[in-house]
């Protein structure tokens, strides 16, 4: 990074979306390598989930349809039984391979793009086999912070439910329940974002310093303060992105029927480079983020220190200690 690093916390929304791009260019050939060999295959993973599983899907759909239209206790009602249980059986295991594959690719790929960030900050030489060497030691903590969240948000989300079965038995039929429903659903989802920026930034926490799990959520929780609103935008933004990107996948591509074979295959890979551009400059973000936070809060990394840390990894690994890995809180 060419910024230093009392400058960063002044970047806003689009001077951390201008930092995170300038990083990519720069360094496109150790970007370029960490893409083709984790966020492609990621990519991939994703769209063909979509892909198939709305083809089964629709297919169990058609099969239940031609079931209730079968007289019970016929052969062809039990053959048809059988079918959609076996299909059913299979989209269910499709779903546990995605969602397998989809975390280990997801840790791998942070892992690799916060490692690869840090040692552009840190001006350190940094090579795809060095990446790759580092990956294996560093997703174990990824995954610890990503199980610690995982119970955090089924507890929220257990809770949200239980409020609304609530709301149902007792003002749900109400003029009061029906005005306080969208005030509800509107703290739901400033629930939900927040955990959502916390968990995000925590994933850098978790290779960058000594700490994972619930201690890099805390310490996330703690570093996202004053730069709130400019998370919280950027997370939405990206999201949104993605979320276009799938929607018009599932509804040009794998439900447009309408259009020939080779329109869908063009669009397909459109929407292929989309996501992986999309992917590769969300995970650089987040680090970015990170480095901003901590500029923000006066907790300035010592690079020297951290290009210790980042060596570390090569060897045996050892977490960096956090009076090493943070700067000295300075006097504002």
């Amino acid at each position: 990074m060419d910024i230093e690093q009392e400058e960063l916390q002044f970047l806003g929304f689009i001077g951390i979306i201008k930092e995170s791009f300038k990083i990519v260019y720069s360094w496109r050939k150790i970007f370029s390598q960490i893409t083709l060999a984790l966020i492609l295959p990621l990519t991939f993973v994703f769209l063909a989930h979509i892909e198939f599983s709305d083809f089964i899907f629709f297919k169990i759909l058609r099969n239940e349809e031609k079931l209730d239209r079968t007289r019970t206790g016929t052969p062809s009602y039990e053959k048809l039984t059988d079918v959609i249980s076996s299909e059913w059986i299979v989209f269910w295991l499709l779903k546990v391979a995605y969602f397998t594959f989809l975390l280990i690719f997801s840790l791998l790929s942070t892992s690799a793009v916060v490692y690869a960030v840090a040692c552009v900050y840190t001006a350190k030489p940094v090579t795809f086999r060095r990446v790759l060497s580092v990956v294996p030691k560093v997703w174990k903590r990824l995954m610890v912070t990503f199980i610690w969240i995982f119970i955090i948000v089924l507890c929220y989300n257990v809770i949200a439910i239980g409020i609304f079965i609530l709301w149902v038995f007792s003002i749900g039929n109400t003029m009061f329940g029906t005005v306080l429903l969208p005030f509800l659903l509107v703290i739901y989802l400033i629930g939900f974002v927040y955990l959502s920026v916390v968990w995000h930034l925590a994933s850098v926490v978790s290779v960058l310093e000594d700490m994972y799990g619930m201690q890099a959520m805390v310490k996330s929780k703690n570093l996202i303060k004053g730069k709130m609103g400019v998370a919280v935008a950027i997370f939405l933004v990206l999201n949104v992105c993605f979320f276009v990107i799938q929607m018009a996948f599932e509804n040009l591509v794998v439900l447009g029927f309408s259009m020939s074979g080779p329109s869908r295959f063009l669009l397909a890979i459109v929407f292929f480079l989309l996501l992986f551009k999309l992917i590769l400059f969300g995970l650089v973000i987040q680090t970015v983020i990170y480095f901003v936070c901590k500029s923000y809060h006066h907790e300035n990394i010592d690079k020297s220190s951290l290009s210790d840390h980042l060596e570390v990894y090569l060897g045996e690994y050892m977490p960096l200690k956090s009076k090493d890995v943070q700067m000295e809180q300075l006097e504002v």
